[in-house]
């Protein structure tokens, strides 16, 4: 199962590539943010995204994502097999 997980942008990585640094329940990995390339306002350290395969897809609220994760935790083993993909996977 592939879900759309929140994370945090922490800091951007590669302005270049578009990578940012995002943290998710607290494992951090290396996401693109290309696709949210024009959003108005532009994305920044700070920023909640929904993140699915190694992409950030789109801007969430802070309320929304922690809604999101605490909804996504009530699915216990699904969610837990996602994260342990999440903290396999690997954007350099």
């Amino acid at each position: 199962m592939c879900l759309a997980i929140p994370g945090q942008i922490i800091e951007m990585v590669d302005e270049e590539n578009r990578l940012a640094r995002v943290s998710v329940t607290g494992v951090q990995r290396n996401v693109n943010i290309g696709l949210l390339d024009g959003a108005s306002p532009p994305v920044v350290v700070g920023d909640w995204v929904l993140i699915h395969v190694g992409f950030a897809m789109s801007r969430i609220d802070e309320a929304e994502a922690h809604a999101t994760l605490s909804l996504l935790q009530q699915m216990g083993a699904e969610f837990h097999e996602e994260m342990q993909e999440y903290r396999g996977s690997s954007i350099k």
